[in-house]
């Protein structure tokens, strides 16, 4: 079979920093190529080199046997190489559809002026064609993240690259939603296109993939055949060491009711219910999960939970006291935690080093605040611990956040909120964009704090995350909680059908009938979240 990519002895270095080392990588047209390694293996980096958005130090491209140049993405583009980055490379007030079609509009009248009408219908059926609902004329600052990356998506397919890099592109999907997607990479590969996908599930990378290549340190440690290897070896060979890639839940004695959410109704920004009516109590030692697909709700309820936003109606209450309208710093203070969705929006100033991001949050307490004033030298030890604690890379608190790569900046985020000795913790995609290695660790973290009494609400896409993780979990459709189930009874095909809005065993096939958040509660003890706290007080962290 023919070669479509061939790096031959990329090595790329920044300052003090040898992201790839002589790394050779070999794509046989028509395939698809699973990328694996650890959060700072160079995976992201190598790809930014094939697309132009680097230069490599030393080494070459070849594209069918043909050696290549690419000043720029846009050379990477006209020799049909499209990505798809994991931090999304959108435009946030243009539209969908302005997105999609950025740099290759359709014209009219001579060329002169842009055929919106025609671009739109273009989105919009290749928007079928893939099973994508989206909205094309939504701005993409007005949508969630998971329908961005589904933008994403499409704006590469719309360009019709040869060759198709993804970085995590399942991440908010169901697993139906997996099954379609992996049906279009078939389709897309028997029409003789490459795929080069970039995952940390190992089992989506031995499903999806005919051959695996694993980086670790800035080498390439081996390539193998999907269906020859198993998802230990591939962990062995990611992380250097033998990683427990089962969740050992074990039980945990529940206290009382730590958080609790009544009857809330929140209106997104477009003034649209995005939750109608939730009701749930979280108890001390016990991991409430909320799964469902992205743009169903989760992100306002938990904005509600957290201070990030007021709900239009209802009641949250913490340690028993009302903070519907409490501030951030209130909730703050008074112990709870959180784990943003958006890690650069939401988690981090990018332009703050670690030590500054460390202090956010805390900056009026009093562990490292004496007399009114920082004390930084505290505050160094402080961001130093997270570093060293949850192997932050490069360990250096003088980082810019910026400089991290995306799962480090996760890493070092989540290390920051587990360390405040929350009585709550609202965990939102704690692992997103995580390696194996280290979503190993978070979920030891989470069921620790669990273990200690700690109260966690857990929002997740991943369906083996949050059925691993939970002691109860509710499904959200449509800003509703449709049931609350026990994930130990529970098979991800039921919860799949209970994330698209039906009920396993419905025979009209039009759904099941959807149970309110107050219904839900009422008839299975559901409990309710407070939430934690952004990574400074109600302002942008």
């Amino acid at each position: 079979m023919a070669t479509a990519v061939h790096l031959d002895g990329i090595t790329k270095r920044f300052p003090g920093v040898v992201a790839n080392d002589d790394v050779d990588l070999e794509v046989e047209r028509g395939t698809v190529h699973a990328l694996l390694g650890e959060n700072g293996a160079g995976k992201t980096t190598l790809m930014n080199v094939l697309y132009g958005l680097y230069e490599p130090t030393s080494g070459e491209v070849r594209l069918g046997g043909e050696p290549h140049v690419f000043g720029s993405p846009r050379d990477a583009i006209d020799a049909g190489i499209g990505m798809i980055h994991q931090h999304f490379m959108l435009v946030d007030p243009m539209t969908v559809t302005e997105n999609i079609t950025l740099g290759n509009e359709p014209r009219k009248w001579g060329g002169i002026a842009i055929d919106r009408t025609e671009a739109r219908e273009a989105v919009v059926e290749l928007a079928d064609r893939y099973g994508f609902d989206i909205d094309p004329d939504a701005r993409i600052e007005d949508v969630s993240v998971g329908e961005q990356q589904r933008v994403e998506i499409l704006k590469a397919l719309y360009r019709g690259a040869d060759t198709l890099i993804l970085d995590e592109p399942t991440a908010v999907l169901t697993p139906q939603e997996v099954d379609e997607l992996f049906d279009v990479l078939d389709e897309l590969t028997d029409q003789g296109k490459t795929i080069i996908f970039i995952t940390h599930k190992l089992g989506e990378a031995m499903r999806a993939a005919d051959e695996i290549s694993v980086l670790r340190d800035g080498k390439k440690v081996g390539t193998v055949d999907a269906d020859a290897t198993t998802q230990e070896e591939l962990a062995e060979l990611m992380v250097g060491r033998e990683v427990l890639l089962d969740v050992d839940h074990g039980t945990a004695e529940t206290g009382a009711v730590v958080a609790a959410v009544s009857d809330v109704v929140v209106e997104n920004d477009r003034g649209v219910r995005a939750v109608n009516d939730v009701s749930f109590e979280v108890r001390g030692g016990e991991v409430f999960g909320i799964a469902g697909v992205d743009g169903n709700g989760q992100s306002e309820l938990v904005e509600a939970v957290t201070g990030l936003r007021n709900p239009d109606a209802g009641e949250i209450r913490f340690g028993g006291e009302d903070v519907t309208t409490a501030s951030r710093r209130q909730r703050i203070d008074a112990g709870m935690a959180y784990v943003p969705e958006d890690r650069q929006e939401r988690g981090l100033v990018m332009e703050f080093d670690l030590v500054e991001n460390g202090l956010l949050g805390s900056q009026h307490g009093d562990e490292l605040v004496s007399n009114g004033r920082i004390d930084w030298s505290k505050t160094r030890g402080h961001a130093e611990a997270i570093i060293d604690e949850y192997d932050v890379r490069p360990p250096d608190a003088d980082s810019d956040a910026e400089s991290l790569s995306g799962g480090n900046q996760q890493k070092f985020i989540v290390g920051r909120e587990f360390e405040r000795d929350p009585e709550l913790v609202v965990a939102s995609h704690p692992t997103r964009g995580v390696d194996v290695g280290s979503i190993e660790f978070i979920h030891e973290r989470l069921l620790e704090l669990r273990q200690q009494g700690v109260a966690i609400l857990l929002v997740s896409s991943k369906l083996e995350e949050v059925q691993g993780l939970s002691d109860r979990l509710a499904v959200v459709y449509e800003g509703e909680f449709i049931d609350v189930v026990d994930p130990d009874e529970t098979t991800e095909e039921e919860l799949g059908l209970l994330m698209a809005g039906e009920r396993p065993g419905d025979d009209d096939g039009e759904g099941g009938t959807k149970a309110t958040g107050s219904e839900s509660a009422d008839e299975t003890e559901r409990d309710k979240p407070a939430d934690p706290t952004d990574a400074a007080d109600g302002e942008r962290a």
